[in-house]
């Protein structure tokens, strides 16, 4: 894709992002998962739209993922919702917008409220990740496995045919990014897509996300079948329908 741009960060930090500018539209953004990049078939899909329905678009890559610059190991939750906060002011601007959060993508977006609650007009969330790395990822590591992270600093977390090199900072700053026990009032559309044969994230984070909206339009929608990427033809056509509804 030749839309792939940069943005300079710092003298050592370049971070790869997708964009369509529109003056005073509303915008969609997109924040993928854990060690994902902008290059899979979400980022593409939801461009694709954005065009078709005159909308701006923007998905953010963070360091240490596919191409921005960065090593993954150095990265963190603090992080990457920083260079996303920071992505939103360069292209969004003064624009309301869409927030869709892919996985850990859903956690990065829930930061964003902090910074953006007024721009936010919806929220989007596909196989929802909040606090992943305390709940699911630290808690299912043996006592051999954490002392080997602790000791070493990181470890190499075999998972899905991948190898993810788990830091041990990484795991600490999740610690100091908990949101599921901070209420959002925002009176947006909120909707929750969750495969019920997710095996990687379960359902119950998709819901943890809606109890946090008090005056939100809430909507949760399981899929049948559904696997933690949920992005066949049939679930792409399911996942716009619902992004039609909120805009």
């Amino acid at each position: 894709m030749k839309n792939f741009k940069y943005h300079i960060i710092s003298k050592t930090k370049k971070i790869r992002y997708l964009s369509n500018y529109y003056k005073q539209n509303l915008y969609i953004v997109f924040l993928h998962g854990f060690m994902s990049d902008i290059e899979g078939e979400k980022p593409k899909v939801f461009l694709k739209y954005a065009k078709k329905n005159k909308l701006g678009f923007l998905a953010v890559e963070y360091s240490g993922h596919g191409k921005s610059s960065g090593k993954f190991t150095k990265g963190n939750i603090s992080k990457w919702t920083s260079e996303t906060k920071i992505m939103i002011k360069k292209i969004v601007k003064k624009n309301d917008f869409i927030l869709i959060g892919s996985s850990m993508g859903s956690w990065i977006s829930l930061n964003q409220f902090k910074y953006f609650k007024k721009k936010i007009k919806g929220f989007l969330g596909i196989g929802s990740a909040p606090e992943f790395l305390e709940k699911i990822m630290w808690k299912k590591f043996t006592k051999k496995m954490k002392k080997e992270t602790i000791i070493k600093g990181v470890y190499n977390l075999k998972h899905g045919g991948y190898e993810y090199p788990i830091t041990y900072q990484l795991i600490k700053d999740g610690r100091k990014n908990k949101i599921l026990h901070k209420k959002i009032n925002s009176k947006i559309p909120v909707t929750m897509l969750h495969g019920n044969k997710d095996d990687t994230v379960p359902v119950v984070f998709s819901k943890k996300i809606l109890k946090l909206f008090i005056n939100a339009k809430k909507k949760l929608v399981v899929i049948k079948n559904g696997d933690h990427s949920l992005f066949n033809k049939k679930l792409q056509k399911k996942i716009l329908k619902e992004l039609d509804l909120m805009i």
